[in-house]
C-alpha cells in the first residue's frame, strides 16, 4: 500500500513562501503521477498541480501558475510544492496524492496524504 506524508505547512504572511514536502513510502514512487490538491473550509477539494514522476512534466492550475513550483527528488522519493508570493486565498489544507495518469480529478487519485495546513495572513 502506497503511503504519502505531507509536511512543511504553517503560518506565513502574504507575500511569503513555504515549501511543502510529500514523502513516499517504499523504495520508489509506485505510481506515475503525484498531484497536489487543496481544500479550504466549506469548499470542494481542488486541483493545484501535478507532476509526472519519470520526467518531471508538470501542470498547474491558473490561480497558482507563476507562483508555485512542483518538483520531485527521485533519490529521496519525495515530492515538493514550492509556494511563493502567497496570498490569503491560498489558505487551505494541502494534500499530495498519487495517480496512474495525468488528471485534475480528485477521484482519479488512489492514495492520499493526511494533509498539511497552510495559513496565509494579510
Amino acid at each position: 500500500q502506497v503511503q504519502l506524508v505531507e509536511s512543511g505547512g504553517g503560518l506565513v504572511q502574504a507575500g511569503g513562501s513555504l515549501r511543502l514536502s510529500c514523502a513516499v513510502s517504499g523504495r520508489t514512487f509506485s505510481r506515475n503521477v503525484m498531484g497536489w490538491f487543496r481544500q479550504a473550509p466549506g469548499k470542494e477539494r481542488e486541483f493545484v498541480a501535478y507532476i509526472r514522476w519519470r520526467d518531471g512534466v508538470a501542470l498547474y492550475t491558473d490561480s497558482v501558475k507563476g507562483r508555485f513550483i512542483i518538483s520531485r527528488d527521485t533519490a529521496k522519493n519525495t515530492g515538493y510544492l514550492q509556494m511563493n508570493s502567497l496570498k490569503p486565498e491560498d489558505t487551505a489544507v494541502y494534500y499530495c496524492a498519487a495517480a496512474d495518469f495525468f488528471s485534475r480529478i480528485v477521484s482519479e487519485y488512489d492514495y492520499w496524504g493526511q494533509g498539511t495546513q497552510v495559513t496565509v495572513s494579510s
